[in-house]
């Protein structure tokens, strides 16, 4: 046992040698960094973009609420939290956002749960109706909420003959920010759900589990990534939300209108940056502990053995049950739409209901320009976010290097502010040289990227938490770089994930208003402003004609998108 001396030295001097070649482990993310240039030069160029199109308009956002004058004073936080109504406001704004997000996750996932694991009929159908929340005006949505259950609702006073009703306060915002809102929650779970291997649920099935019994322990808790992300999305959505409130809130005050209200309505700009400020906290630490929940766990279901796409029979009774459920859903989104498109063909809604096209040429003529610019900064935008949020998701997971963290915290800011504030910052940030651009096409792509970029990350993170790393490895330890690496392997994998923030981004860049509306300019021009404007002017015709047109495009483009990442990704694994 003792063996050869020269050999007991040979090994020795080896592995000193590799012990000094080693880095320390403190050192250990720099020298990684050193090795693969690709990734170095990524991190680069998304911590400059993220510093100045998301810290840096915040922080004069921040600035302005601490030095009003040019002096540094806090008498604008003073007062937010000396004052009752604005505390109540901060409450109510959390309590309003928990609802909604387990309200809409719960949706959300059932929706999931039922197009992908169950054999339900009708699921085409459902696919497409899931996405029409998503593609409306929010304001527009809750004007038809109003015209539908209001105090002289067409279902609730001449329906039903409910003379006191009241729609407005709570009650009435959980219902328009969930149905609203849950699709946010199935994109991202539905991405999920597509990544589970179905062989587990089989195996254990053949195993003589319970169909109950695999839901509980094998389908539910490999979603935990996707519910924690949905639930995230929902709640920091909710949060900055304030078209919804402002309409329908009545006496339950929350503090993104407050802040808003502070900008347009008191021109107390500091007290309104204070209170947008304020929004971030609970934001902040909702993301915080999604993080630290999800890391805790392993949900690697991709491994890289093939697994075909597939469903699975379930008892009747569960079918019945989730295509009543989904039918029911579907019944309360289609009956809140139809409100558009009959206001688009009415002459005055609840007045005069006959049959009229003035509104569509009056649409048309006030209308084309916008249009025209709308779709052109939305298709410049969609690619843009939907490829970073990716990218980003990728590095967080995939690579360790310093300020990991503090890259996922600083990418998802711009999402958890009210878009008032984001719109307020962007003009402070890029109002003066060497960066002067307002009045451009750039301000609002860029805009729209670091706006919408937090879903395609929260996407892309819950489905490559699932994707086991060796698969990459593999490529890697081949001599792939990363750049290939994650267009020819992640990039195919995480193809839901990736859809879902291409869907998300177009729709939020042709839906968006709390930001733009301090951006846009004659030369570049919104079509959800100028919705925004008819309505305030009570063309309502006029303004259903334009949502109309907004719905029709979205679901064009959902089209056209999903043909063509569909066959990007054929072709990829083909090669």
């Amino acid at each position: 046992m003792g063996g050869n001396p020269a050999i007991k030295g040979e090994i020795s001097v080896a592995t000193e040698t590799r012990r000094r070649r080693k880095p320390a482990l403190g050192a250990k993310s720099w020298w990684q960094l050193r090795q693969d240039p690709v990734l170095l030069i990524t991190l680069i160029i998304i911590s400059v973009s993220l510093f100045l199109f998301i810290v840096y308009p915040l922080y004069k956002v921040f600035v302005l609420s601490v030095k009003p004058k040019g002096l540094f004073s806090l008498e604008a936080y003073h007062y937010i939290f000396t004052q009752w109504w604005l505390r109540q406001s901060f409450f109510n704004s959390l309590l309003l956002g928990s609802l909604t997000a387990t309200a809409s996750t719960v949706v959300g996932f059932i929706f999931a749960f039922a197009l992908n694991r169950t054999d339900m009929d009708g699921k085409g159908f459902f696919r497409q109706i899931v996405q029409l929340p998503l593609v409306s005006p929010p304001f527009m949505f809750t004007l038809s909420v109003i015209l539908l259950l209001g105090k002289n609702g067409l279902i609730t006073k001449k329906l039903l003959g409910l003379a006191n009703f009241n729609i407005y306060g709570l009650k009435g915002l959980v219902l328009v920010q969930t149905v609203s809102m849950f699709p946010i929650a199935y994109m991202t779970l539905n991405g999920v759900m597509q990544g589970i291997n179905p062989d587990l649920e089989e195996g254990a099935l053949d195993l003589g589990a319970s169909r109950f019994g695999v839901f509980r322990t094998i389908t539910l808790p490999l979603s935990i990534p996707g519910l924690a992300s949905s639930w995230l999305l929902v709640f920091v959505t909710s949060l900055a939300d304030f078209a919804n409130p402002m309409v329908l809130g009545g006496t339950f005050e929350v503090l993104s209108v407050q802040a808003y209200l502070q900008f347009t309505g008191f021109f107390n700009a500091p007290r309104g940056t204070a209170l947008a400020i304020t929004l971030l906290i609970p934001a902040m630490i909702a993301f915080l502990v999604q993080r630290y929940w999800v890391s805790k766990k392993s949900y690697v279901t991709v491994t890289g053995k093939p697994s075909g796409v597939r469903t699975l029979e379930v008892n009747p009774r569960l079918r019945r049950a989730l295509l009543a459920f989904c039918s029911a859903v579907t019944l309360v989104i289609l009956a809140f739409y139809g409100t558009v498109i009959m206001g688009a063909f009415v002459d005055t809604w609840g007045v005069n209901f006959k049959p009229t096209l003035k509104h569509w040429i009056y649409a048309w003529d006030v209308g084309y320009y916008s249009i025209k610019s709308t779709v052109l900064l939305a298709l410049i935008a969609t690619p843009i976010t939907g490829l970073l949020g990716m990218v980003i998701a990728f590095v967080l997971v995939r690579k360790d290097f310093p300020g990991k963290r503090l890259l996922g915290l600083v990418s998802m800011l711009a999402f958890a502010v009210p878009g008032t504030v984001v719109g307020i910052g962007y003009i402070l940030a890029f109002n003066e040289p060497p960066l002067l651009l307002s009045g451009t096409a750039a301000i609002i792509v860029l805009c729209f990227v670091f706006r919408e970029v937090p879903v395609g990350i929260e996407s892309g993170v819950a489905s490559l938490v699932q994707i086991d790393k060796s698969i990459e490895e593999a490529s890697t330890n081949l001599g792939a770089s990363t750049g290939y690496t994650f267009g020819q392997i992640t990039l195919p994998l995480i193809r839901p994930a990736f859809l879902a923030g291409l869907f998300f981004a177009f729709t939020r860049s042709m839906t968006a208003v709390s930001a733009i509306i301090f951006l846009v300019t004659a030369r570049w021009h919104h079509l959800t402003v100028l919705t925004l404007s008819q309505t305030e002017i009570m063309r309502l015709g006029a303004a259903s004609v334009l949502s109309l047109i907004l719905i029709v495009i979205v679901l064009f483009a959902f089209a056209i998108m999903r043909v063509v990442v569909g066959d990007t990704v054929k072709h990829q694994l083909r090669g």
